[in-house]
């Protein structure tokens, strides 16, 4: 009875040491209420800082036609007395007290218009690619958090499941040594080794609180709403090569764009700075009535405003300044995002090697090693501290591969938040 009731123990427990993803697929299927990546990325839009954004690209883009008006158009009323300060003295009988009423308008020289409509136009581009940038950004922090979130939660998976073939173990050691065929010390070692996995277990758990909040903050949710369950993770392939990567980078990455938005913004700057050297006018039409029994005047003027040549200068100069310092901080962000997005094409393509090192060599192998070790155990041909050392190693892989199939998600996150695409 004895030696059935451990073979049937064993079997069971080899079968959680076969292949990680068997702990993923059991959650899948165990998890109903699972969360799936897609929704909480919809649901992104509510995040304040993407709505923050939004709204000051929105403000942004009504300047252009503002800065495109004519100057506001003045209204006038105009009183003149003859003879006493008191109103309306002399204006039934003195041909120069009148009450006039007249309009006059500022007129820029023509293309400033125009010019400064392209400045503030070109700020509201800077501000759009901020946006996406934002929400990529956002949506990238969201991906990262819940890929940690879920490494987390199949870890916490992984250590219940071998928490079951330590007990397993256990009761073999226990076994053994009721008949005398082992020691007592293999019996503390194992209730160590549980307490241990006890306490990896409540540290996860501690893992998976911090980063529930961190998506509830990313997704604009109340700390005390519902917990979030992630889906367990697959592996993704990159479908692109790295040149194609590094060109979409350079064409869709909105930094590059925000920065590109400012160049244009500084090089309309120096255009409307050297058009303030032309003069502005000003126009003014008056009409004065000095009773019925006089003659009505209509006076037109015209004004001239001559620029300062010396403050234009200094305004044409410090215009050249920055769209100096726009070019350099564009080459700038090109060469940051470009360093970025080989990094993480590197970690990504680095990460797929591991993770089929670890499926196809030392999962397998740490599977079969302790395999043959609990059978030898069983049979008393070999002692448990390589059995629990086999046992150790196959746990710590499996955890391992989590890690790394949780940063090479992450790393495919970046790449999209870098080039915009997005990967099967």
């Amino acid at each position: 009875m004895k030696a059935f009731y451990f073979s049937g123990t064993i079997a069971s427990a080899l079968a959680l040491l076969v292949m990680p993803c068997a702990p993923a697929q059991e959650t899948m299927q165990h998890s109903p209420g699972a969360t799936p990546l897609s929704s909480l990325i919809e649901e992104a839009a509510k995040n304040p800082q993407i709505l923050a954004a939004s709204h000051a690209y929105k403000a942004a883009s009504q300047t252009p036609k503002s800065a495109a008006a004519l100057p506001d158009t003045q209204f006038m009323m105009q009183h003149l007395s003859v003879g006493s300060p008191r109103p309306f003295a002399g204006y039934t009988n003195s041909d120069f007290a009148y009450i006039g009423i007249g309009i006059s308008q500022d007129i820029p020289y023509p293309g400033k218009r125009k010019l400064r409509a392209e400045v503030a136009g070109r700020e509201a581009e800077s501000l759009q690619a901020q946006v996406t940038s934002i929400r990529r950004d956002v949506v990238e922090r969201i991906k990262s958090a819940y890929f940690r979130l879920s490494y987390v939660q199949q870890s916490i998976h992984v250590l219940e499941h071998h928490d079951e073939v330590l007990a397993a173990m256990q009761q073999i050691a226990e076994s053994r040594y009721r008949v005398g065929r082992g020691n007592q010390q293999e019996v503390l070692k194992a209730q160590l080794q549980h307490t241990k996995i006890l306490q990896e277990i409540t540290m996860g758990r501690r893992d998976e609180g911090q980063l529930e909040a961190q998506l509830k903050q990313l997704l604009d949710r109340p700390q005390d709403s519902p917990d979030i369950i992630a889906e367990p993770l697959t592996q993704r392939v990159l479908p692109y090569s790295q040149s194609q990567l590094l060109q979409l980078a350079q064409e869709q990455n909105p930094q590059i764009h925000a920065q590109q938005a400012m160049l244009r913004q500084t090089q309309s700057q120096v255009a409307l700075a050297q058009k303030e050297f032309r003069p502005d006018f000003s126009l003014q039409y008056m009409y004065q009535n000095t009773d019925r029994k006089f003659r009505d005047y209509y006076m037109l003027t015209l004004g001239i405003t001559l620029p300062n040549r010396g403050r234009r200068q200094a305004e044409v100069a410090e215009a050249g300044e920055k769209q100096e310092r726009a070019k350099q901080e564009l080459h700038s962000a090109v060469q940051r995002q470009m360093a970025e997005m080989q990094q993480a094409f590197v970690l990504a393509q680095s990460s797929a090697e591991q993770l089929k090192i670890y499926k196809d060599g030392l999962i397998p192998q740490a599977a079969a090693t302790f395999t043959a070790g609990l059978a030898a155990y069983q049979a008393n041909r070999q002692e448990f501290q390589p059995l629990l050392s086999s046992f150790l190693d196959a746990l710590d892989l499996d955890l391992q591969y989590q890690r790394e199939l949780s940063e090479h998600e992450s790393a495919l996150a970046r790449i999209e938040s870098l080039t915009g695409v997005t990967l099967p």
